[in-house]
């Protein structure tokens, strides 16, 4: 995860910090994070390269589905984070890794690694190398 940018979309206060904290010690660069839908969409917009996301669920009411979606056309992996079960998850994004509150720092960090390692395996726009 070393030099990695990753991004940070979760409205606990607390929560956003410690995974800040912690992503920044695994050698991860952490942008935003963003408690909000526009500011998650205005970072994501203004961006050049984001490696990788994490995304709460649920933003002080509004589903982060929408961040989702633009990361997804981008070919941005990301994992869930949440308290609520995978059926909450609309049927288009229900394979993406879900990890239920609280979060795990070491499982999130496994997670991420195996996300970027499928990307970068991949290639651009998921052709097989």
């Amino acid at each position: 995860m070393i030099g990695r940018r990753i991004l940070i979309v979760e409205d606990e206060y607390l929560l956003a910090e410690d995974l800040r904290r912690y992503l920044v010690l695994a050698g991860a660069v952490v942008v935003g994070p963003a408690p909000r839908l526009g500011r998650a969409q205005a970072l994501i917009a203004d961006e050049a390269q984001i490696d990788a996301a994490v995304l709460d669920v649920n933003l002080a009411g509004e589903p982060v589905f929408p961040v989702a979606e633009a990361l997804a056309v981008r070919d941005v992996p990301f994992v869930f984070v949440s308290g609520f079960d995978r059926s909450t998850l609309p049927p288009s994004l229900s394979e993406r890794p879900l990890l239920q509150k609280p979060v795990d720092f070491e499982t999130l960090r496994q997670v991420l690694t195996d996300l970027l390692r499928e990307r970068q395996e991949a290639g651009p726009r998921g052709e097989t190398r």
